[in-house]
């Protein structure tokens, strides 16, 4: 608070410097009612911190022991840990060493795999040249190799089955009526058949007395009439059904060169 100023101004000059320094006072800073606000904030503030470093040393030594049980914890996981990959050590490399199995095991499938699908197309390829008594034989096993729904086991079973019925038939002589469409025939007929194996045969109508021989040399199985042949054929099937002795018996036959 400001003293008033006494001023021996005329009064008109003192009226001036009256409202001057009415107007200075007004608008001017209080000091103490700062230092009041500076002090107030100061106390609120150190409260504050009081309040907060109270809560500190209250929660201190929870915070500290919940760090010793985490660590305690963390040790005790870390043993067990431990102890499990020493006690696992044998089982996890028994597993490494099982997938190792594993792959190669899928790995060689899949070669067999491959390696069998060959096998497969070359059988079915052998087909053509066939006798035909032992194609129509085997018509079940080609047909469902031809139709791909069988699996690898199935297909190897049928693989086996054509090949072993093929060896079987070409150890032996196979003699027969069959059912033929024949060159120079109008349709298919009753005819006898002698196999020699898987080389050629010879099929015979004996009312008529014509002959034809059958081979695979141009890679399928074909017929081809054997002009008077038909005795020498006839021998053959005569001793093959023991109602001749055994003798040697010229006929036609077609070899095919093999490449040495």
């Amino acid at each position: 608070m400001h003293t008033p100023v006494l001023s021996s101004w005329p009064s008109g000059g003192g009226v001036v410097l009256a409202l001057l320094l009415s107007a200075v006072t007004g608008t001017a800073a209080d000091p103490i009612q700062e230092v009041g606000e500076t002090a107030s904030e100061w106390v609120k503030t150190r409260a504050e911190t009081v309040r907060v470093e109270t809560d500190w040393a209250r929660n201190r030594s929870l915070l500290t022991g919940t760090i010793g049980a985490l660590k305690e914890r963390g040790e005790r996981l870390q043993e067990q840990r431990d102890h499990l990959l020493a006690s696992t050590a044998e089982q996890r490399a028994e597993q490494a060493e099982l997938a190792s199995r594993l792959e190669r095991s899928r790995e060689n499938l899949r070669t067999t795999e491959d390696r069998l699908q060959a096998l497969t197309a070359r059988v079915l390829q052998l087909r053509p040249a066939l006798p035909p008594r032992l194609s129509d034989a085997l018509d079940l096993s080609y047909r469902s190799l031809a139709g791909g729904e069988a699996s690898p086991s199935e297909r190897m079973q049928l693989v086996m089955t054509v090949l072993n019925r093929c060896a079987q038939f070409n150890l032996a002589i196979t003699h027969g009526d069959e059912t033929l469409t024949l060159p120079g025939e109008s349709g298919p007929k009753s005819v006898e058949v002698i196999y020699w194996g898987l080389s050629h045969g010879y099929a015979l109508d004996r009312v008529a007395g014509k002959a034809w021989l059958g081979t695979a040399a141009t890679g399928a199985w074909s017929w081809q009439a054997l002009e008077g042949a038909a005795p020498a054929v006839t021998r053959l099937m005569a001793i093959r059904r023991d109602e001749a002795d055994p003798r040697i018996v010229t006929a036609p036959a077609l070899l095919k060169a093999t490449a040495r």
